[in-house]
């Protein structure tokens, strides 16, 4: 049994992108993450302790996001992957990052990426 904790449609302003208008100017970026974990602890002592805090995790995650300066959308996902992978409690993490409006007549253009436990120590 897996359980997970989600953050869905995160919207963060930063610089993304390749372009030279890309590079000066900051774009919205729609951000999902959903984390495997075992929630089994938190749920039985109703402990904020024993659970893995996703709102302390979404501020990681906004701070990281726009004081970044990726050139692609694959390296904010690596970048916000491995931050999640900080806690140990996370056995898996996957991670959509989106940029809406990017590609004329697409709602939008992204990557979802998926890493591992064992992927944090790399």
């Amino acid at each position: 049994m897996v359980d997970q904790v989600f953050i869905r449609d995160l919207l963060v302003r930063t610089i993304i992108g390749v372009n030279p208008d890309e590079r000066e100017h900051r774009q919205d970026v729609l951000i999902n993450v959903a984390l495997d974990v075992d929630t089994r602890a938190a749920g039985a002592s109703d402990n904020l302790e024993d659970a893995v805090n996703y709102g302390t995790l979404a501020h990681q995650v906004i701070a990281l996001a726009e004081q970044s300066s990726y050139c692609l959308v694959e390296a904010l996902a690596e970048a916000i992957a491995h931050l999640c992978l900080q806690d140990a409690r996370v056995e898996q993490v996957r991670v959509r990052v989106e940029k809406p409006g990017a590609v004329r007549f697409a709602r939008s253009v992204g990557i979802e990426i998926q890493r591992l436990r064992e992927d944090a120590a790399r």
